[in-house]
């Protein structure tokens, strides 16, 4: 018997309701180009990660990443660099 059936009053992780006013998020980690090993909290887009996101740049600059590859799980998701915006 797993420690949730045992505790009624609280609800499995997988169902546990997301917080009002709190938009989900999900890691972006970039895997290449300019911002390389860096990591950036982003809102998901209807429970997945968007298919692309503009990361502010050291230099005052913007890059452009994508996924780098559509179907990924979890709390994070790993995206390529495209081009400089």
């Amino acid at each position: 018997m797993s420690w949730f059936a045992k505790r009624p009053d609280v609800p499995p992780p997988d169902r546990v309701p997301p917080q009002t006013g709190v938009p989900p998020t999900i890691t972006a980690e970039l895997a290449d180009g300019p911002l390389r090993g860096a990591s950036v909290e982003t809102e998901s887009v209807e429970g997945r990660p968007p298919k692309t996101i503009d990361v502010p740049a050291d230099d005052g600059g913007t890059c452009r990443y994508c996924l780098a590859e559509w179907e990924q799980s979890g709390r994070s998701a790993a995206y390529t660099f495209l081009y400089r915006v």
